[in-house]
């Protein structure tokens, strides 16, 4: 009976992330259709400088994440490294590859599982530093949308209303936000068995207070901001020139925060096809990129991405030793 519940809901989790993939494919279907239409007539010349340069970009946005990581280990009582933090965090981004998105959590943990770190700990802190950079991302998100709102700039398709899009990101700020603050994180990791095992780790996630959760959002907003200048360098990679950081670095930032978040929600592997369809959205919206040009940054852009995490994680798995090793 077990067996056939878990297999039920399995599919109906299957079901659901199929259903919102398919919703997003729908609301943007003219543009990707425009997209795939000018993808055709276009000569593209991709720039390998530039290229690099956007992987750069996004290595150097996980050292906040890293180091946001690292104190709220310490803050918990955990004697990790910043160098462990930083290996674990790194390596653990490809475990978004996985079906589920719990690899993520299993590695990271794994790899500063130690005498000095307790397994329970870790993986709720995964969720905290997560979480945290999500509800970040849509704060800034909402609050760019809101500025362009309130000064008539947001255009939007006729089937989305730009106050729906607003809520809509307000909405996915509370559902990440929310579990991050002190007094819920703490209880819901005492829901999930986080202080069974060692009653220590009780008093251990009183040291979890406003001021690591704004070390967060201070270091989630670089994060956010290095993303947003590794999509424009990308935009540059392919060979369009406007517009520069500086004029549009609010909207860089929109597009690449909410559709992240959005795909990060999604539940599926690396927000895959949503993040992707609704960046593709954004950047006709908000940056006044054509259709394909607007397809081909998004694809490239994943593959960007891709290659840096595999870099980085490839150097540090080789270049840092484990925690269980000191």
């Amino acid at each position: 009976m077990r067996i056939a519940r878990s297999t039920a809901r399995t599919w109906l989790l299957f079901a659901a992330k199929l259903a919102v993939f398919g919703l997003v494919l729908w609301f943007i279907r003219d543009t990707l259709l425009k997209a795939l239409t000018q993808i055709g007539h276009e000569r593209w010349r991709l720039s390998p400088w530039w290229l690099l340069w956007a992987g750069v970009l996004y290595a150097i946005a996980m050292l906040p994440s890293s180091w946001f990581w690292f104190r709220t280990l310490r803050a918990l009582g955990q004697e990790v490294r910043l160098g462990e933090a930083m290996r674990a965090l790194c390596i653990g981004q490809l475990g978004k590859y996985v079906p589920g998105k719990a690899m993520v959590v299993i590695l990271r943990t794994a790899m500063v599982r130690s005498h000095r770190v307790h397994a329970g700990v870790a993986a709720a802190s995964v969720f905290f530093e997560t979480l945290t950079t999500m509800a970040v991302g849509a704060f800034l998100a909402a609050g760019i949308l809101a500025w362009r709102l309130s000064h008539g700039s947001l255009r939007l398709d006729d089937r989305i209303h730009p106050q729906t899009l607003l809520w809509g990101t307000l909405g996915m700020m509370g559902v990440a936000g929310l579990p991050t603050l002190p007094p819920i994180f703490r209880r819901l990791a005492t829901l999930a068995g986080v202080t069974r095992s060692d009653p220590a780790t009780a008093e251990k996630l009183r040291g979890l207070g406003l001021g690591t959760l704004a070390l967060g959002w201070v270091a989630a907003a670089a994060a956010w901001a290095l993303l947003a200048s590794s999509l424009w360098a990308t935009f540059r990679a392919v060979g369009v020139q406007q517009p520069n950081l500086l004029a549009g670095f609010s909207d860089y930032v929109a597009a690449v925060a909410l559709a992240t978040v959005a795909g990060f929600l999604a539940m599926l592997p690396a927000g895959l096809g949503v993040r992707d369809a609704i960046l593709v959205a954004l950047l006709v919206t908000l940056l006044a990129a054509e259709e394909g040009h607007a397809l081909v940054i998004a694809g490239t852009l994943r593959m960007v991405w891709l290659a840096a995490e595999l870099a980085v994680a490839g150097i540090l798995y080789i270049g840092l030793r484990p925690a269980q090793s000191r």
